[in-house]
């Protein structure tokens, strides 16, 4: 029982640590976000329900 206890506790205490945000992350969530406006650049909406799903999917995250 002590030992699924402390799996358990361990477990919880490295999810809790997983609020910190990298370089790596900021790096790669602007990637991202550039991709998404090359994307809009090239191929952009073609109606105001897939602008508006865009810009949902962009709240989103």
């Amino acid at each position: 029982m002590r030992v699924l206890m402390a799996c358990l506790l361990l477990g919880t205490l490295g999810l809790a640590a997983c609020d910190n945000e990298g370089p790596a992350e900021r790096a790669g969530r602007n990637l991202d976000r550039t991709g998404e406006r090359l994307r809009d650049a090239v191929d952009p909406p073609s109606g105001p329900s897939e602008r508006l799903g865009r810009a949902v999917d962009r709240a989103v995250r």
